[in-house]
């Protein structure tokens, strides 16, 4: 697994964690703003991931069909970041 992967799986990690944790305060019973503090930083952590996850995608999928000079494959990488990007405005 190379150095980007593990960071991008800690992280993923820790999210899981913090999801846990979000589901033992409300079985708690605490108090819905600490609760929502808590979604709000996973939703933070979560893009933080996803950014990452874009990077590498850009620096070595989008890049690789770049440098072979395959049309096709060029085409299809940019229709997934679109195809990605138009369902994020959603």
């Amino acid at each position: 697994m190379s150095a980007t992967n593990g960071r991008i799986v800690n992280r993923l990690r820790r999210i899981e964690g913090q999801v846990r944790g979000v589901a033992q305060m409300i079985e708690n019973d605490r108090y819905c703003i600490d609760v929502l503090n808590q979604v709000q930083a996973i939703k933070a952590a979560l893009g933080r991931a996803e950014s990452e996850i874009l990077k590498r995608h850009a620096a070595c999928c989008v890049a690789e069909a770049i440098a072979s000079g395959d049309a096709e494959e060029q085409k299809q990488k940019f229709g997934e970041l679109v195809d990605l990007f138009e369902k994020a405005k959603r």
